[in-house]
């Protein structure tokens, strides 16, 4: 705790997808505004695709450096089942590394029809932004109420 008695800015690890840039770009965009709004420090991590996503949120959570994660990207939904495998294991290698680490981990991976759903959610970055404080927030009361 600073002098004040503010509790000290959550650190914010955020992980984006380059795969659909465009959309990416809007959703990164939200986020960063949200981490500037809510007085967060974040780190951010650009990965190919949604698949690589988990891989590097579990580099940050073995790093020790974060209260939170949040995951960032869009899946966008194609002519084969490949649609299907990446939103299914994406989402499961988010929810793996939240569990492995007991660190809260927003998932902001878009999984949409066209192109349409997507930029209509292109808020979802600053989602997942809230999601991961509000989660990082409420583990440190709880981890408080035990001293």
């Amino acid at each position: 705790m600073s002098g004040t008695g503010a509790a000290p800015a959550v650190r914010l690890g955020v992980v984006h997808s380059r795969f659909n840039d465009e959309i990416c770009g809007l959703l990164l965009d939200s986020a960063k505004a949200e981490v500037a709004k809510l007085g967060a420090q974040a780190e951010y991590v650009g990965v190919a695709g949604a698949l690589e996503i988990p891989l590097a949120l579990q580099w940050m959570a073995q790093s020790g450096r974060f209260d939170a994660l949040a995951a960032v990207g869009a899946v966008i939904r194609g002519d084969t089942y490949h649609f299907e495998i990446v939103c299914n294991e994406s989402a499961r290698g988010v929810m793996d590394v939240a569990l492995q680490f007991g660190l809260p981990v927003a998932n902001g991976i878009l999984t949409t029809n066209d192109e349409a759903q997507a930029v209509a959610r292109k808020d979802k970055g600053a989602e997942a932004v809230r999601v991961a404080v509000e989660m990082a927030q409420l583990r440190r009361r709880l981890a408080d109420g035990w001293k």
